[in-house]
């Protein structure tokens, strides 16, 4: 398949010279690796030699430990690789590295909220904090390894929670303040936490959401809870009263004048759990260890990313209950200032994100495909009104970009900004394929496996395939491989998650095509593959044709079994006042036909009121499709941020004909 995707940005002097990424080429000259002639030069040196490669950016990165690792990679079969053993480190140490070492006035976290003043926290502020909390959670009983989970919206007391459960070792869990109590308790339930941190309350949309009921719930039902601390970022919410029960602010204050501990402990120790979607049953628990992250994250975010500069200022937009929350607080291990925002991207216009870059002088903005299409078919024009002269780099991340979406950015943001398209999973709590800024951007790709990833196309027969789609798999291993899952002691589940396709071989679930040029083009998760007639569909494919039809607002692709065979279905969201005719419907059947292939047509197109998705952001393929194969039960409806949208759905698909009953 022949590639001529338009080249929409080209890497300038400053990004050749100036860039992480091409300082580190230069200082491995000097440690005599290389030369390397180009990226897919440097890039294979750093699959066939992992351990001199991870070598490189522990160095490079000036990553800490009490005790360095005797290798960076010990056992190397999947699933079962150690990264760095017989190192003793601390997780929070590396993220606070320049509170401990760097100017202690210089400003860390700047936190952004609907309702609620800006919080400017400096350095110094930031390490009495984490100190103090960690006192009062040792005063509750937590030890090395206990749990502690957050209720949290994405705020500066998330981050001090975070860095204070890990300078201890204690492991950290967190899911966003929007979750319902259900949803909540199918993941804090599993891992039961020894403390619960809580807000009482968020600001989204400009309204008020309480939350003190929810707490209560939570510290009678989780099993194992000693005590909970509430943030009071409703002012004028009831708190909750219990003997259990501390505000954050006594929390602080019963700490006060205790340095962080940085406990040293070997490099897979627990870290995070995080959650999968949990939209077809109870979220796996996902535990990723200290030193696999750190070094992953040093890779991606300073290398990859471009962070690390003087005066860089990162936000992402994000949830505590997303991956890239997590991404984003290892931000503060470059240096940069993590600027934090919790309510809605369109309120009180779609514009409001792009004036916070604006007004904090913003380096470094992530959000996600999602967004960015809202923007366009908002008709926004950010670049038009605002000073975004020191936006270096636009992360994308979630579900695939579509071209036109590239387009508007290029046409309405800035020709001048690095647009980095970046795709992985909570999985991995990192990416396979990703940024560079040595690299050009082309329309509808993302630019490069990132190092250190050895990640391909697979056959189903399990081949490598050169220049088309099939399963993306990592042939060999990452740093930031979960090790293992919460209540897994024999590892089966984890093994049936990832191996069980190609044994060996992590088979991440997505749908991928690498281009001549390098670039990779992601069609859709591989498990909501369509097959009609056996050829294999990736539903991303389809959404890059429906979505940028003015009439359309959103859509959701789904295979119908019939005699056999799969049918596509397509459910359409219209705009406002719009009505799925005859007309459209050719419209769309013809674009589809002429842009994709005939095999891409839907059999039906049905048009729906909403769109599910989960809380992170992505569509629900999965529920819906099991709904078309004759499953009653909905899956976990608390994963989803519009539960009722399946009804209506199902409702829909009757009235069609396509579901009995």
């Amino acid at each position: 398949m022949s590639d001529n995707s338009p080249i929409l940005w080209q890497p300038g002097q400053r990004e050749l010279e100036q860039s992480v990424m091409a300082r580190y080429l230069r200082w491995l000259e000097q440690q005599g690796h290389g030369p390397f002639n180009d990226y897919q030069a440097l890039h294979s040196w750093s699959v066939d030699d992992l351990e001199q490669f991870w070598r490189t950016v522990w160095d490079y990165c000036e990553l800490h430990a009490e005790t360095p690792p005797d290798a960076m990679l010990g056992r190397r079969e999947m699933p079962g690789a150690q990264w760095l053993p017989g190192a003793r480190l601390n997780f929070a140490r590396n993220l606070l590295r320049h509170a401990v070492d760097g100017d202690p006035e210089r400003e860390a976290v700047v936190a952004y909220a609907e309702g609620r003043a800006v919080v400017r926290r400096s350095q110094r502020q930031l390490l009495e904090d984490v100190g103090a909390l960690e006192a009062f959670l040792r005063s509750q009983g937590v030890e090395t390894g206990d749990r502690v989970a957050g209720l949290v919206s994405n705020s500066y007391e998330a981050m001090v929670a975070m860095l204070a459960t890990t300078s201890l070792g204690a492991v950290w869990s967190s899911a966003s303040p929007d979750f319902g109590t259900n949803a909540t308790l199918d993941r804090f339930g599993q891992i039961e936490p020894k403390v619960l941190i809580a807000v009482n309350g968020y600001g989204y949309g400009g309204k008020q959401f309480e939350r003190q009921e929810q707490i209560l719930a939570l510290a009678r039902q989780l099993p194992g809870l000693a005590h909970t601390v509430v943030i009071r970022h409703l002012d004028d919410a009831p708190m909750p009263e219990s003997a259990q029960m501390t505000t954050w602010d006594d929390a602080l204050s019963r700490g006060h004048g205790a340095p962080p501990s940085f406990t040293p402990l070997p490099a897979d120790h627990p870290v995070y759990i995080l959650y999968s979607s949990g939209t077809t049953g109870k979220p796996k628990c996902i535990v990723h260890g200290a030193g696999g992250i750190l070094l992953n994250h040093a890779k991606e975010l300073m290398l990859h990313g471009d962070a690390g500069k003087p005066d860089d200022r990162f936000l992402y937009f994000t949830t505590c209950g997303w991956m890239m929350w997590n991404w984003q607080a290892s931000a503060l291990m470059t240096g940069a200032t993590l600027v934090v925002y919790d309510g809605s991207p369109a309120y009180p216009d779609a514009s409001m994100l792009w004036r916070l870059c604006a007004e904090e002088k913003l380096t470094h903005f992530g959000t996600s495909a999602r967004f960015i299409a809202a923007c366009r078919k908002l008709g926004v024009s950010p670049g038009k009104d605002l000073d975004l002269s020191r936006l270096r780099v636009v992360f994308s991340t979630g579900s695939p970009l579509l071209p036109e979406d590239y387009d508007w950015f290029y046409d309405h943001v800035s020709r001048d900004i690095l647009l980095g398209s970046i795709a992985g999973g909570t999985d991995i709590c990192g990416c396979f394929v990703g940024s560079n800024p040595m690299l050009p951007v082309r329309r509808g790709e993302i630019q490069c496996p990132l190092l250190g990833v050895d990640v391909v196309a697979y056959s189903e027969d399990g081949e490598a395939l050169d220049g088309e789609r099939g399963e993306l798999v990592c042939r060999q291993p990452l740093p930031s491989m979960p090790v293992g899952f919460w209540n897994d002691a024999d590892g089966s589940r984890y093994r049936d998650a990832y191996f069980s396709t190609f044994p060996g071989v992590w088979a991440h679930g997505d749908f991928v095509r690498f281009t001549e040029h390098g670039g990779a083009i992601i069609y859709g998760r591989s498990d909501a593959t369509l097959n009609p007639g056996g050829v294999r569909i990736g539903t991303a494919e389809i959404y890059r044709q429906v979505e940028t039809i003015d009439a359309i607002s959103d859509s959701l692709v789904i295979g119908r079994p019939v005699d056999g065979d799969v049918e596509v279905v397509l459910l359409v969201m219209l705009k406002d006042g719009g009505h799925l005719d005859r007309n459209l419907s050719r419209e769309i059947k013809d674009r589809i036909r002429r842009n994709a292939s005939p095999r891409h047509v839907p059999a039906r197109i049905v048009a729906v009121d909403d769109i599910p998705y989960t809380r992170s952001g992505k569509k629900v393929e999965i529920a819906v499709a099991r709904m078309l194969q004759g499953e009653t039960r909905p899956g976990n409806l608390g994963a989803l941020t519009n539960p009722e949208s399946l009804d209506h759905i199902r409702e829909r698909l009757r009235e069609e004909g396509l579901l009995s009953g």
